[in-house]
């Protein structure tokens, strides 16, 4: 049951706690941001996020959807950081996790708007302290929510939103940040407090019997905290401001449907191309005001003509969609006569491309059709990000593109939008439980899909054509992952619900839910539900996650006919990898005096270098000669010298009357004593050595404290018969003297 309490700290401020288990959740508002609409404060331990909802004053003129806009704003202050470069310490566009995060609450809350509003609302979501433990995105999801329930906004709801870990079997509610690291799941469930609403998941290959007690569970909280808000709904929130309802007009649309029904039914049921279809329907909504000014003549200064030739459209859109659900609540007939769980022709194509590109595939379903490509590259070359937590890197990136050309239009958005970073990331979850250990394969891997065509489904496209073109590029993943989305026709009033296996484009506008789901055999790896009603019954869960495995199954034996495991084999034109572990004293050698050493080495051999603090030395090489100079140069510089070993030499420097300095093992420097240069009495060192010699010495003394070496190249023969060793009379030389500066020895007396 909920705890409600209330305090004043300010004259205008009012608090609330809400208690989950042993969690508390602190809520403000009244005291700041009082211009919005709506400003909450939502506390957890040392996390504090604000979530605002402003509505414009009039509708926006000229839209057909709803003019909604989420925004999460990170701050590096509230991490206790300044970040951004060296020029710039301003925060600039959200990163992709912090867009990823909006998308989370847009989804929830979308819904739960009327859906002919055309008032722009916009919701931000601001951390503004994190403690690093208790996570920020649930305080602004919740903080978001409470906003638009205390708004005069209207909206259904209100909703309540939590996040659930699996930790060692036991489901765990709002798991601490360094909890996560230990999940096998990271779901967020939104719920009104009657029905789920929104699902967004990352699972570790978890079957579905543990995903549904999992949504259960999320359920049981989420609802928990829509209840609370509810309740303060009713006592602190404002009137709701009057909507006018969505355009009727009842003769209209019977004359409409009296034209156009026998035909688009046909459109429907024609196996027909998409464009081919889509141009049916457009003539028909085009043409909707034209048949209507047939029967009741021009508009001129009518205002009720006026607003039913403007509204003839969308009345004649609602005609089509209509006639879409109806088929398929009522005869079970989808676009193209399809059945309800039949899912379109499949082809699975690997190299794609040729293997200049490491690995490629080509995935189609029906009209949707995606290319992807797999590029291995150094420990290096993972991306680092910057935030409020600090820097972290990426070993994995999938990234999705979805030009307009791939469903005929044009546009002059070209840049990547929020779209395209959740549908790729969306396809980087499903295939990131099954990657390969960096111990066991250390590249950094990116994907990239190209969506060429699409008729629905496309992200789903993404994960299979990830899934074929790491396995071509020879990636040893530990299973094939392979997705699908699910849809949903419903009719609330008769309580009948169809479910429809791989979704297409006229059925998701028209549809009430779009459930991608994302998996291996073994289990789901990664889910997505969005819908445009307010909520489903737990029944909807339960079948779409029993016909997602069934579909992805179906799916996977295409896939797997295409290539039925990762290739043994890298391309020929992938980077190869050599790992070497070294003393972590010796880092330093290898990187030398402001990374000159580091730099000769792949500046000459054409190689990436990583160190890691550890010692462990990753080289990245196109060829392996390169390769293999680059290991024996690594090893050389880190190897110790051992007495009584012969080492390939080359004179650096010539000391007169003392020696010559030589370079071995790539680096180090040894002296030759001129008494070590001959077993003759030698007077000048150039007698026997010359600047930029290269000789075989052998190591007769090394010092592993000071790192000094002295070499021979006397002691690489024999002493000649007879042979006993005088020390020298001071002289020139000074007098004899052991270790690295001892005294010549020249030839016997006689």
């Amino acid at each position: 049951m909920s705890i409600l309490t209330r305090s004043s700290s300010a004259a205008a401020q009012k608090e609330f706690t809400l208690m989950l288990g042993d969690q508390e959740m602190k809520f403000s508002t009244g005291l700041i941001g009082t211009q919005a609409n709506a400003t909450v404060l939502c506390q957890t331990g040392g996390t504090v996020c604000m979530g605002n909802v402003t509505v414009s004053a009039k509708a926006r003129d000229g839209v057909d959807f709803l003019p909604l806009q989420v925004v999460f704003q990170e701050k590096y202050y509230a991490g206790g950081r300044i970040g951004g470069s060296r020029f710039r310490k301003r925060e600039g566009r959200p990163a992709d996790q912090f867009v990823l995060l909006a998308r989370v609450v847009d989804r929830g809350l979308r819904p739960m708007f009327p859906k002919h509003i055309r008032n722009d609302i916009q919701v931000f979501c601001t951390v503004l302290s994190y403690d690093m433990e208790h996570e920020h995105d649930i305080a602004a999801a919740n903080a978001a929510n409470l906003a638009v329930a205390l708004s005069d906004c209207p909206a259904a709801g209100p909703l309540g939103t939590v996040r659930v870990g699996l930790i060692g079997g036991e489901l765990v509610l709002n798991p601490s940040h360094e909890a996560r690291i230990k999940s096998e799941l990271d779901m967020f469930v939104t719920a009104s407090a009657e029905r789920i609403v929104m699902i967004e998941a990352g699972a570790n290959q978890v079957p579905e019997a543990e995903i549904l007690r999992a949504i259960q569970f999320g359920k049981k909280w989420a609802q928990k905290i829509a209840v609370f808000f509810g309740d303060l709904q009713k006592k602190e929130g404002k009137k709701k401001f009057d909507l006018a309802p969505p355009y009727e007009n009842a003769e209209a649309s019977a004359l409409l449907k009296e034209w156009a029904l026998k035909d688009v039914t046909k459109a429907i049921k024609d196996p027909l191309k998409k464009l081919d279809r889509r141009a049916i329907f457009n003539n028909f909504i085009n043409g909707a005001a034209e048949k209507l000014q047939e029967k009741y003549g021009p508009a001129g200064e009518k205002e009720e003509l006026l607003a039913l030739y403007a509204n003839a459209p969308e009345l004649m859109d609602k005609i089509i969609k209509s006639e879409v659900r109806r088929l398929i609540l009522e005869e079970g007939i989808r676009m193209s006569s399809r059945k309800v769980t039949e899912i379109r022709p499949i082809t699975a194509t690997i190299d794609a491309l040729p293997n200049f590109v490491h690995g490629s595939a080509l995935f189609q379903r029906g009209e949707t059709q995606g290319l992807t490509t797999c590029t291995l590259g150094a420990p290096g070359d993972k991306q680092i990000v910057e935030g409020m937590e600090g820097e972290y890197k990426m070993r994995y990136m999938h990234h999705y593109n979805f030009p307009p050309f791939s469903v005929g239009e044009t546009s002059n958005r070209l840049m990547v939008g929020n779209r395209e970073i959740g549908h790729g990331n969306l396809a980087q979850r499903a295939l990131e439980p099954v990657l390969p250990t960096e111990d066991d394969f250390p590249y950094t891997i990116r994907t990239v899909t190209e969506i060429l065509e699409s008729n629905g489904s496309s992200s789903m496209a993404a994960t299979c054509g990830s899934t074929l073109a790491l396995m071509a590029a020879g990636v040893p993943i530990a299973a094939p992952v392979s997705g699908i989305a699910l849809g949903l026709i419903s009719d609330e009033e008769k309580g009948k619900y169809v479910i429809l296996s791989d979704l297409q484009d006229e059925e998701d506008f028209g549809g009430d839910m779009d459930f991608k789901v994302g998996g291996t055999e073994k289990g789901i790896t990664a889910i997505q539900m969005d819908i445009k009603i307010k909520g489903l019954p737990d029944s909807v869960f339960e079948e779409a996650i029993t016909r997602s495995h069934e579909g992805r199954m179906e799916i996977m034996k295409v896939m797997t006919a295409a290539i039925p495991e990762p290739r043994k084999e890298l391309s020929p034109h992938a980077p190869r990898i050599e790992v070497i572990q070294i003393n972590p004293d010796d880092i330093r050698l290898v990187i030398g005096k402001g990374g000159e050493t580091i730099q000769k080495i792949t500046g000459e051999l054409g190689v990436e270098i990583d160190i890691e603090d550890s010692g462990l030395v990753f080289v990245t090489a196109l060829n392996g000669d390169s390769m293999l100079k680059a290991k024996e140069w690594i090893q050389g510089i880190v190897a110790k010298p051992e007495i009584g070993k012969v080492y390939d030499c080359k004179v650096v420097r010539i000391i007169d009357g003392v020696g010559a300095i030589v370079e071995f093992l790539r680096g180090k420097d040894a002296m030759i004593h001129i008494s070590e240069l001959q077993w003759a009495r030698t007077e000048k060192v150039e007698d026997v050595l010359k600047m930029g010699d290269e000789v075989k010495a052998k190591c007769v003394e090394y010092d592993p404290i000071d790192g000094k070496t002295r070499m021979s190249l006397k002691q690489m023969t024999d002493p000649p018969e007879g042979y006993s060793a005088v020390p020298r009379r001071s002289g020139p030389g000074g007098p004899s003297r052991g270790g690295f500066g001892g005294g010549r020895r020249g030839p016997p007396r006689r």
